[in-house]
């Protein structure tokens, strides 16, 4: 099973995602836990990483493509794996493909997690109270959805025209959501 999770902040994914993957037993590969681990470990990927955000950059695509990679040749990723987090542009869509094309393999679905943006501001601004991150108001939280859905209905569009897009709504349990999604792919992939 190979699959990718995507949503706007807020409505769980990364939560999901392991389950998911647990779920179908493969592993849930997390962008952003890949270069959080670097960063932490002060590897030459990590001391980039580090740089680029400091200067407020994002990866560039070739890093990010290169990561992914070699990460799906790790032997617990053999019979397959959840994406989270990737891909995030046309391009990186572009190198998954060309990678997966190299071994004969495909996409079997892609998860799109779908809420109401309210719920999800009023999530985030509780979230935010509670951790103490004053930076994240209203306004901000609000212009980091516009960003998201800026950047991921092309990729929806994509995946949908191919037929692997599954959209599940994201607000309820932990456990009412990973319902969700298991029926949706089992009946999905049968």
């Amino acid at each position: 099973m190979r699959l990718l999770i995507m949503g706007p902040p807020g409505v769980g994914k990364g939560t999901q995602a392991v389950g998911v993957a647990a779920h179908y037993g493969v592993p849930a590969i997390s962008t952003g836990d890949i270069f959080r681990a670097n960063v932490k470990d002060q590897t030459e990927l990590g001391k980039e990483v580090s740089r680029i955000m400091a200067e407020g950059g994002y990866v560039p695509d070739e890093v990010t493509n290169a990561i992914v990679a070699d990460r799906l040749t790790h032997a617990d990723a053999a019979a397959g794996w959840l994406l989270d987090g990737y891909p995030r542009t046309a391009g990186q869509v572009a190198a998954l493909d060309g990678e997966l094309a190299k071994t004969g393999q495909a996409i079997d679905a892609v998860i799109s997690l779908v809420a109401d943006t309210e719920i999800l501001v009023a999530r985030l601004l509780k979230r935010a109270e509670l951790e103490g991150r004053a930076d994240d108001n209203a306004e901000t939280i609000r212009n980091r959805m516009v960003i998201y859905t800026e950047a991921t209905d092309p990729l929806l569009a994509t995946y949908r025209d191919r037929g692997l897009l599954v959209e599940v709504d994201g607000i309820g349990g932990i456990e009412e959501v990973a319902g969700r999604i298991t029926s949706a792919l089992d009946a999905k992939l049968g």
